[in-house]
């Protein structure tokens, strides 16, 4: 193992994009990542949780912490394969052990909801104006109609807070938080028609992201005994990454990759434009040295023999797409002969669905990717109310 040191400050000036992390180096297989953030951050650190922190600010800081979630219970049932997802009384642990921190990208929300807000024509809601008092203020709820995780709650605040500053909104649940039918989530109240013209626009965001949290939850609590990371990938909404990337975390999953420049990620197509496995990691590994620069190289693979010489070539991370069990089986151990001592993080991929995550995280792979997390999440049930009329 070769130590180096790295000056943060340099490698802080070395780019400008804003939570945009870039990976450092890897420590007893975890990543090590810098980040330029800006306005609110906000954390969730479960006191279970063996992450740390370093913060530099350019500026007066402005971050937030989240509560950490109380203690619930345990699963309805102890094996992890059988558990299902709750429909009454439902219990879940109270803290992934592998949950880590979640930052809520708020300039990401400020851009996604201007823009929703646009496309919706919120400033001509013509049926609004038409049928309801200038001058009527009311009280809304918005309340769940199926259990769940609470993500996203950030997101609705803005969206009102746009419409009219002189909405109120109060969060009733915390962040991260199990959600039952019928409770109350959030409270508003104010002007009714910026109450109804926020309404759709706020409830489509919430509803997402609680749907990815959720779907996540279900992913990472069938392996959370396997020490298995559960990873998302770059299917997501066009214009809401950082949005989904954050349910995803709040729901104990992690990020595969924020973007194109977070890593090197060695596809199908870009083996074959380079001429094979062997040459495509050579030529990065070249061009990285010419350019400065370090990061992570993930390969992906289609089969045992291609797994293999990608061990050969000197990868350190290997995505092993659409294999089936006793192929995965056989990279794992051919990981053991060629590469002993050396860290090669093995990846699945591919096709990857609930009733073959557990099967896919006993065979000693590292992560499993699953796309389905933010590109067919379906979205958490959810309804706003009007409760009362109030004075104005």
């Amino acid at each position: 193992m070769t130590n180096t040191s790295t000056n943060i400050d340099t490698v802080l000036a070395s780019f400008q994009e804003r939570w945009s992390p870039r990976i450092l180096t890897r420590v007893n297989d975890y990543d090590v990542r810098l980040a330029k953030v800006e306005g609110t951050f906000v954390w969730h650190s479960p006191a279970s949780s063996s992450d740390c922190t370093h913060g530099q600010s350019a500026g007066p800081p402005n971050w937030k912490r989240l509560p950490p979630r109380t203690e619930s219970g345990t699963t309805p049932n102890d094996s992890p394969a059988n558990r299902s997802w709750p429909t009454q009384d439902p219990t879940w642990p109270a803290v992934h052990p592998k949950r880590g921190l979640m930052e809520f990208p708020l300039l990401a929300a400020r851009q996604a909801v201007s823009r929703a807000l646009a496309e919706d024509h919120a400033h001509d809601d013509i049926t609004t104006r038409w049928s309801v008092p200038a001058q009527l203020h009311e009280e809304a709820e918005i309340i769940a109609k199926q259990s769940g995780e609470a993500c996203g709650l950030p997101v609705v605040s803005e969206v009102f807070h746009q419409i009219d500053p002189d909405i109120d909104v109060k969060e009733l649940i915390p962040e991260g938080s199990l959600v039952r039918p019928g409770q109350a989530v959030i409270h508003l109240s104010g002007r009714t028609r910026s109450l109804l013209t926020g309404e759709r626009t706020a409830l489509n965001f919430l509803q997402r992201m609680c749907g990815i949290a959720t779907l996540t939850r279900r992913h990472v609590d069938l392996v959370a005994d396997l020490g298995v990371q559960v990873l998302d990938t770059r299917k997501t909404a066009p214009g809401l990454r950082a949005l989904d990337k954050y349910a995803v975390a709040a729901g104990g999953g992690s990020s595969h990759r924020l973007d194109l420049s977070a890593m090197v990620l060695l596809k199908e197509n870009h083996v074959a434009a380079a001429g094979g496995i062997t040459a495509a990691i050579t030529a990065v590994h070249t061009a990285m040295a010419a350019e400065g620069h370090v990061t992570l190289v993930d390969v992906e693979v289609e089969n045992v023999a291609q797994a293999v010489e990608a061990l050969h070539a000197g990868a350190s991370w290997i995505m092993l797409d659409d294999m089936t069990v006793p192929e995965i089986e056989q990279v794992v151990q051919a990981r053991e002969e060629i590469a002993p001592g050396r860290t090669v993080v093995l990846e699945a991929s591919g096709g990857i669905t609930l009733e073959l995550l557990r099967s896919i995280a006993e065979t000693g792979v590292d992560k499993i990717s699953v796309g389905a997390l933010t590109h067919s999440a379906p979205a958490l049930d959810l309804s706003m109310l009007l409760t009362r009329t109030t004075d104005a």
